[in-house]
């Protein structure tokens, strides 16, 4: 580890996993009895005509669970912007209206804001494009751009060169006091297979400077550390999202598949008529169904196949629970991104 200080790193890391991993690779796979003994309380499966409503029935189930978790903590909702530009990429704001209607129903309106960083452009764009203020306004809930907002350093895998990379993390997603609700689509995606609650939080945390924006139009001299997580390639973007997810995992997740993308996501692909919505207080149950439901091997998915292998979760769709609509009922056969052979790689030997 030329040029750098080992010390500092083992002290700073936020994910002490990966900076022990980039030493000592054992320790990360060490078993955590809390995750193997926990019992998921299910994934609520609604379909309908409305999102808002949608989302509202899907949460009905875990009402009692929420309303214990979030306590006095701070309630941040996080949609998925990957392009401030394109809505069939992003959340969207009736997904994001039903999800205010259940804080409001029960009582948790205050402690509740909108917050993201954005991925290829400003974070306020994004609003703007995709109608939040209307929805701000409604509810009384601010909307805030974590690029503008502290941030702290954790360390990330880079297949290049096998060594930590340091990357700026949002200190508010972070924070054990913030309850933090993943609001994202069903997509597929040209680098993880597919993009869903969890892989919204590892993608959304780690900033960029104001006035980043992919292309000429951004600020000379700033930077997003968003590529970084990346990792270089497919097996580092699958180890990156599997090593920051007992960090950066949400504590609800939504999947808002009213329309799903397929194809070359998360950007450039093309919409899927699905009108399901998933939900849970249990993220990786949640991402679990929403494979099955897109009609994917679940095996492809490289970092939900690592956590469930090394956290012992369960991947075997007969024993989750469903709570609502019957999953083979609502199954649509998304088509994958044209390079998927590429993306593959992490199931091969490194040659």
């Amino acid at each position: 580890m030329s040029n750098f200080n080992r010390r500092k790193f083992l002290k700073t890391s936020i994910i002490g996993g990966v900076a022990a991993t980039c030493i000592r690779p054992s320790s990360l796979f060490a078993n955590t009895p809390a995750v193997q003994n926990a019992v998921s309380p299910g994934v609520a499966l609604t379909t309908g005509s409305n999102r808002a409503d949608m989302v509202s029935r899907a949460l009905e189930p875990f009402t009692d669970e929420i309303i214990r978790s979030t306590g006095n903590r701070r309630i941040v909702l996080k949609p998925n912007f990957v392009s401030t530009t394109t809505p069939l990429c992003a959340t969207h704001a009736d997904t994001m209206e039903g999800l205010l209607e259940f804080f409001k129903s029960i009582g948790k309106l205050q402690n509740v804001i909108i917050a993201e960083s954005a991925g290829g452009g400003p974070t306020p764009e994004g609003y703007d494009n995709y109608g939040f203020p209307a929805v701000s306004k409604k509810y009384g809930v601010k909307l805030y751009d974590l690029d503008e907002m502290p941030s702290q350093l954790i360390y990330v895998f880079d297949e290049k060169d096998f060594r930590p990379h340091p990357v700026r993390v949002s200190s508010l997603i972070l924070d054990p006091d913030t309850y933090v609700v993943s609001v994202a689509r069903m997509k597929t995606h040209d680098r993880s297979v597919v993009t869903l609650s969890l892989k919204n939080i590892v993608f959304g945390a780690p900033v960029k400077d104001p006035g980043y924006a992919w292309g000429p139009q951004s600020r000379k001299g700033t930077r997003s550390d968003k590529p970084t997580v990346h990792g270089s390639g497919f097996r580092g973007i699958n180890y990156n999202l599997y090593a920051l997810a007992d960090q950066l995992s949400p504590d609800l997740a939504i999947i808002d598949g009213f329309q799903g993308m397929e194809g070359n996501g998360p950007i450039d692909g093309t919409p899927v008529d699905h009108r399901v919505c998933v939900a849970s207080t249990d993220w990786f149950a949640a991402d679990r169904v929403a494979v099955e439901l897109m009609g994917l091997d679940f095996e492809k998915v490289g970092y939900l196949n690592f956590v469930a292998n090394t956290r012992h979760r369960e991947t075997d769709i007969n024993k989750i629970k469903v709570l609502g609509e019957s999953i083979q009922d609502h199954i649509k056969t998304y088509k994958l991104s044209d390079n998927i052979d590429d993306q593959l790689q992490w199931m091969k030997p490194v040659s």
